[in-house]
């Protein structure tokens, strides 16, 4: 189990989502094992032996969003509710714990709200979240906290604007020293199409780790696949986009086989937009502006829709990138996403992600990803700025 707690360890540095000094996993093997630093390890191993799962995870975020969502919200408010896909299927909602209420932050009250969620927020430490059977699973859902509190802070700055001494500054250091300048500068694409499995297979493996190393993608969200013949090659459900080989899917473009039982829960989207556009190759990422930028609507105070996210049946647009609404899996996504997206070669999806195409290889696919979000970052800060200037 080290190694395990090593790798995911290095994946949290790698994703530039967590300080390297401050990160801790426990789990159940024989006996309750731990690694990391140490307070938190000590902390970790208390918890964990109050727990029916098999790992968790701690570690302070190399943002500090965590702290100022907590520090913004009013006294009597126990969770932060953000309002994007991840957090609505599969957080519901993430509990916070104030210094001011636990002290040294017992054991015994973290175990107690981790039992019920898969992640809270600790002011001061950090993210801890639990994995039920695995120390992988520690990994994504600390990974997954990680993703909403970052759309959850910049979304609610974008509402409501500076309200903390210092807090501008702490935005301004990660606007013009954190946030990694975003392109495809670098990186090699096969030109297609592509028809052997073996090329298949190693351009989706080689791609779908580009994703992860320019940050279009957290945890374990997005997805990728390509059209050939009679088969959809698509990831798997729960893989990481830069560990694919031996997780991806040859599923029939008709639906008459169970083979596609373990591929993406997208699975039915990317079969309808295949259909829709000829197009060979998609990706599906989730940039974070893109991802932000997609609920901000100008229309909100004058719309009776009130489940936006599914219920929208407008076409919105982000500079020429169109914006729909749709439920994952087989729902509004696999409707509304197809008409569209052939006309530009990408659609936001509201409060999910970004799907891309390329009508024979991931070149295009891959930089339409870059281009929608390098866009939506410039509208966001745009906007920021505006903000500030009125006030």
């Amino acid at each position: 189990m080290y190694d395990q707690i090593e790798k995911y360890s290095a994946k949290l540095i790698s994703d530039r989502s967590a300080h390297a000094g401050q990160i801790a996993f426990a789990a159940q093997d024989d006996e309750i094992i731990s690694k990391g630093e140490p307070s938190l390890a000590v902390l970790l191993e208390s918890i964990l032996s109050r727990l029916d799962c098999l790992a968790i995870a701690a570690a302070k975020p190399s943002l500090p969003f965590t702290d100022l969502l907590i520090q913004r919200a009013a006294g009597h408010e126990h969770e932060i509710i953000p309002r994007d896909t991840e957090t609505r299927t599969f957080l519901h909602d993430i509990p916070i714990i104030r210094k001011s209420e636990t002290g040294a932050f017992p054991a015994e009250v973290i175990a107690g709200l981790l039992g019920n969620r898969k992640g809270i927020v600790v002011e001061g430490v950090g993210i801890i979240a639990a994995g039920a059977l695995t120390i992988e699973q520690a990994y994504i859902n600390w990974s997954s906290v990680f993703h909403s509190t970052y759309i959850k802070y910049l979304e609610d700055l974008l509402e409501d604007g500076f309200k903390l001494p210092g807090e501008e500054d702490a935005f301004n250091h990660f606007r013009h020293k954190m946030l990694v300048p975003l392109s495809s500068e670098g990186l090699e694409f096969r030109e297609g199409p592509f028809f052997e499995k073996k090329d298949i297979l190693e351009e989706m493996a080689r791609v779908g780790s580009y994703t992860v190393k320019r940050h279009l993608v957290d945890s374990f969200f997005g997805n990728i696949s390509y059209s050939s013949g009679n088969l959809i090659y698509i990831s798997q459900t729960a893989s990481s986009l830069d560990d694919l080989p031996g997780y991806i899917d040859p599923v029939p473009v008709q639906n008459s086989s169970t083979v596609g039982i373990t591929a993406s829960s997208e699975l039915v989207a990317h079969r309808s937009i295949f259909e829709a556009t000829d197009c060979r190759a998609i990706l599906h990422g989730h940039p974070r502006f893109a991802v932000i930028m997609s609920m901000v609507c100008t229309e909100k105070e004058s719309c009776r829709v009130t489940d936006c996210w599914r219920d929208c049946s407008k076409v919105r647009f982000l500079g020429d990138t169109p914006v729909v609404a749709g439920e994952i899996g087989a729902g509004g996504i696999a409707k509304n996403v197809p008409p569209v997206i052939g006309k530009t070669g990408s659609v936001i999806v509201y409060g999910h992600g970004v799907f891309s195409i390329g009508m024979t290889d991931y070149r295009e696919a891959f930089q339409a990803l870059v281009d929608v979000e390098n866009w939506c970052r410039s509208e966001y800060f745009r906007l920021i700025d505006e903000k500030v200037t009125k006030i």
